[in-house]
């Protein structure tokens, strides 16, 4: 069903929510948006015309409730409903309800996903029209016996995963017979709870692997066209991390052949939408993995080397119009290059981040940078969600400039109140082996020490940027305070005095600064080193700070008694330490087994009683869509279980006591 229609809801939330109604209300549309309880103050409800709120915080309360999303149609008097990608997005069952109640849906009709959005069914159709395949098991018995024979005919390593997966969750790479076991009850587990159903397939496993898929767009009037292809190889746990296109991989040849594949692969069903066929790459041969019945998260880099915007044209086949351009007018300009932008702690194993965010500066857009977010200053990142912020997008004539053009604007970007992978993400996109191509799909693993280190220790530039930051804000303060003695140009007047600071960095070691200053040039003595000092304020949380006649543009941010700051040389943590005394050290709690984050017990893996060895899991939490493992924490005997199997817990809460074993 396709028609004209002036008023669109938008079934989803965050940055792709906000990205389809930017571009709607620019074509004149009058945009719906529905929300949750946890997202009532959120980017993309302000953005709307109107908003319906669906029900509780828990996505299958809310948005993946597909009866209240269709009630808010009715209500608001939507014409058709944009689903994003995630949630309702590839659900065959969401697209029959909405034609149902004649809601043009804008997407592939219900039964060219049911056909496609089956990994399992996929293959099969791919095989009848002669697409390349990964060898592998695609049937529908799911018999754990079954499954395991069909690995072994198959060989180690494989790759378990759902058929109606995606985003890496329900996967699994699996190396022996003995780790196939756990490995399909967990993948069973996970995509159960992350898209309803658990059916497994299993696929030879390529070793050094790269992912490249091509965008493909088919409209009602049998024209069915590719764009190009992207690179998706840089991965972490089958997550993409960093997308571009066109494929540094490919070379000319290679190229017309995968999209010619991607063409025959979509002309299978009459493909009808945007949609992204799949193929995963040993170096030699590249065999077709999935199709994705829907937009998907690294659109912008397509549109960027096309200047096609892939949203208007998904609104104008909606429409029932024809496609704008032939294959043969699709052109492809420089090189694009996408990261995302996630609340996450990459030192701690990229658990989730929840909180509210306090600060939030992202580089503006120019010429050759786009960012695309959900978030703003003051918004809460819940535990209910997926974790991406936003996603900054660089275009460039060539590869290495946009991949400079990107690190620019990750450099100049800043985000307090949550923890994010800002630096990670830098550090991978500048890495030597990145900038030559040399990576596959375990890159990232195998280098992960590297990518997600900690931060070094502060130097003299990052202690003068805390000491500024101080005297700066102390400076603001005493504006209104008649006869402050910070009230003057400089720090003091007249006289000669000190002042000494103590901070301490995430290390835990201690630096002490002595500021000196006075009537005239101010210095600062860092052990046995004294530099001269001068500061002046710039734009918000920006200092000038010039060390022995070197001037430096730094950011310096004070959250309390904590620093954030950022220079030349990095991002830096550090903790002034109370002049006055009075500091208490937080217990660590790192003895206990605690929820690190809200979320829901999903599997008990222990028996109260159970002798443990340390690393021994005891139970998983199901947070931010992803499962977390919780394990024992040295050896010992497992006294207690305070929690249950649908348990929904709070941060801190403890879960089991481990009781340690006597040496």
């Amino acid at each position: 069903m396709y028609r004209r229609f002036r008023t669109l809801l938008v079934a989803n939330r965050g940055e792709i929510a906000c990205r389809v109604i930017r571009t709607a209300r620019a074509m004149g549309l009058r945009t719906v948006a529905v929300y949750s309880e946890a997202d009532r103050d959120a980017m993309h409800v302000a953005a709307a015309d109107d908003a319906v709120l669906l029900g509780p915080a828990r996505a299958r309360d809310s948005y993946l409730n597909i009866e209240r999303v269709i009630e808010a149609a009715r209500q608001t008097a939507a014409e058709a409903v944009h689903p994003g990608y995630g949630f309702l997005s590839e659900n065959a069952e969401f697209a029959a309800a909405c034609a149902k109640a004649d809601l043009v849906f804008v997407g592939p009709t219900a039964e060219m996903m049911t056909a496609m959005g089956s990994k399992s069914g996929a293959k099969a159709l791919m095989e009848k029209a002669g697409v390349p395949l990964v060898p592998g098991y695609h049937g529908e018995d799911q018999d754990e016996a079954i499954l395991s024979k069909a690995a072994d005919r198959i060989g180690f390593p494989v790759l378990v995963k759902a058929s109606a997966g995606g985003g890496g969750r329900g996967m699994r790479v699996v190396r022996s017979a003995a780790e196939l076991g756990p490995a399909i009850v967990s993948a069973k587990r996970e995509a159960k709870a992350a898209f309803g159903d658990d059916r497994m397939l299993i696929e030879k496993y390529v070793d050094n692997p790269r992912h490249i898929e091509v965008q493909v767009i088919g409209d009602s009037h049998g024209n069915l066209l590719s764009l190009f292809e992207r690179e998706c190889t840089l991965q972490r746990r089958h997550q993409k991390v960093i997308e571009e296109a066109p494929s540094p991989t490919l070379n000319a040849k290679q190229r017309e052949a995968v999209c010619e594949a991607a063409r025959k692969a979509a002309s299978a069903v009459d493909y009808v939408g945007a949609g992204t066929i799949e193929f995963v790459s040993d170096g030699r041969e590249v065999f077709f993995i999935e199709m994705n019945t829907r937009l998907q998260v690294e659109h912008p880099v397509t549109e960027l080397i096309t200047g096609i915007d892939l949203v208007e044209w998904q609104l104008r086949v909606a429409f029932g119009e024809k496609l704008p351009l032939r294959q043969d007018q699709i052109t492809m300009k420089g090189h694009a290059i996408e990261a995302r932008l996630y609340a996450e702690n990459p030192q701690k194993n990229f658990m989730p981040s929840v909180g509210k965010i306090r600060c939030w500066r992202l580089p503006n857009e120019t010429d050759g940078l786009r960012i695309d977010a959900g978030y703003r200053a003051g918004d809460p990142v819940s535990p209910y969600y997926d974790a991406m912020l936003a996603k900054v997008i660089a275009w460039a004539p060539t590869r290495e400039g946009a991949i400079d053009r990107l690190n620019r604007g990750l450099e100049q970007s800043d985000i307090r109140g949550v923890v994010t992978n800002i630096a990670f993400l830098s550090a991978l996109v500048t890495h030597p082996k990145v900038h030559a191509n040399k990576i596959d799909t375990g890159f990232i693993e195998r280098e992960l020490k590297a990518l997600a280190a900690a931060a070094g220790a502060p130097g003299d530039l990052e202690l003068a940027a805390a000491v500024a930051a101080i005297v700066g804000e102390e400076m603001k303060a005493a504006q209104n305070e008649p006869g402050s003695p910070w009230q003057t140009s400089g720090w003091m007047p007249v006289g000669h005095r000190e002042r000494v600071f103590v901070f301490r960095s995430g290390q835990g070691a201690e630096h002490k600064v002595v500021l000196h200053y006075g009537k005239g040039l101010s210095t600062l003595s860092i052990g046995h080193r004294s530099v001269a000092l001068a500061s002046s304020a710039c734009e918000a949380g920006g200092y000038d700070v010039t060390l022995d006649g070197i001037k430096s543009r730094v950011v310096a941010l004070i959250e309390g008694q904590e620093l954030y700051l950022r220079t030349r040389n990095g991002r830096f943590e550090l903790h002034w330490v109370d002049p006055f005394g009075g500091e208490t050290e937080e217990q660590s709690g790192e003895d206990k087994i605690v929820a690190p984050l809200p979320g829901t017990v999903v599997a008990l893996l222990a028996e109260e009683g159970a002798t443990l060895d340390k690393g021994a899991p005891i139970l998983t939490l199901e947070v931010m869509k992803m499962e977390q493992t919780l394990r024992a924490p040295f050896p010992g005997v497992l006294k207690r279980i305070k929690c249950k199997v649908g348990d929904i817990v709070q941060e801190g809460v403890e879960l089991a006591v481990v009781e340690p074993v006597a040496s």
